[in-house]
């Protein structure tokens, strides 16, 4: 019987999900197709079955990553003992996927316990914990609930109240996206200059990403220079900014050519540093928390689920 945790140190958890990542940029490269996108669907964002919260941060992913890779059509995951606690089972053969779950440990209770006089480290510290989940293509036993799609415009809409609710200042003109830190605007094309409006939002949604940086916002380093490293993983962050944020207004994200000059930068600042991608999910939902937060009237927002 599979287990729910692996039993690996953190360096092993933060090579396996970046090593996943890496074979999935790879995969799509060739058509610009990236594991952050997605068809918009009620079901794009993956969820746990047993809490019916979202999972967070690089644990996004690295479940669409494999569910693009193994083609499951639902985002619903579990533990195996989270499917057998629901009269469901595993089959047989089945290989699981790995989550990352966040511990502290108390700095103080272990250096009153060995004595240590080091004062600089951190009172507290966070670690990684590995987990293996299933997909509920995975299992026999359990039925997907039946998520009624929202009508186009009714998604365009709230979008477009999502959007504005952030207080970013937008002008339109031009022929190119973009956030200038300098005057800190957002430039777009004119609306009709898109395929869609669906193609619109999620370009928008990617620029505000890059504004949320500002240092009156979420205080991120815009300083880097094209071709840089730095540049490289900012572009990454808006790029899951925008999946995220795309996948709760059920709006997809699809590939643009525009960013395959990035891809080679993000392979080799991967290969070079197993955390990076751990850094840049989490820099990119803080970022969607922060959107979340900037909303009023229709939700109540607080933090996404816990996983």
């Amino acid at each position: 019987m599979t287990t729910d945790r692996n039993r690996q140190t953190p360096t092993d958890i933060y090579e396996r999900v970046t090593s996943q990542i890496i074979a999935a940029i790879e995969a799509g490269a060739g058509e610009y197709q990236m594991p952050w996108h997605h068809d918009g669907s009620a079901i794009a964002m993956p969820v746990n079955v047993a809490s019916s919260k979202a999972y967070r941060g690089v644990n996004i992913l690295s479940l669409w990553a494999a569910a693009h890779a193994a083609g499951y059509p639902a985002g619903i995951w579990g533990t195996y003992r989270q499917w057998q606690a629901l009269g469901a089972k595993v089959r047989k053969g089945e290989r699981g996927h790995l989550v990352v779950f966040w511990k502290t440990t108390d700095r103080r209770a272990e250096a009153d316990s060995q004595h240590d006089d080091d004062r600089d480290e951190p009172a507290r510290r966070l670690f990684a914990r590995g987990y293996t989940v299933f997909n509920c293509t995975q299992v026999d036993g359990y039925a997907p609930p039946s998520i009624p799609a929202l009508p186009a415009a009714e998604r365009i809409e709230r979008a477009e109240r999502f959007c504005a609710a952030l207080g970013i200042h937008i002008r339109h003109g031009g022929s190119r996206a973009y956030y200038r830190p300098s005057t800190d605007h957002v430039q777009m094309p004119e609306f009709a200059c898109f395929r869609d409006a669906v193609a619109y939002y999620a370009v928008l949604l990617h620029e505000c990403g890059h504004a949320s940086g500002a240092k009156h916002r979420l205080d991120r380093d815009l300083s880097g220079r094209f071709g840089s490293s730095a540049y490289a993983m900012e572009e990454c962050v808006a790029e899951l900014i925008s999946a995220m944020i795309c996948a709760d207004l059920n709006l997809s994200v699809e590939p643009r050519p525009d960013h395959a000059r990035y891809i080679a930068s993000w392979l080799e600042v991967l290969r070079s540093d197993s955390r990076a991608i751990f850094t840049a999910a989490s820099k990119a939902q803080q970022t969607a928390d922060w959107m979340h937060a900037q909303q009023s009237g229709a939700r109540q927002h607080g933090v996404r689920g816990a996983a």
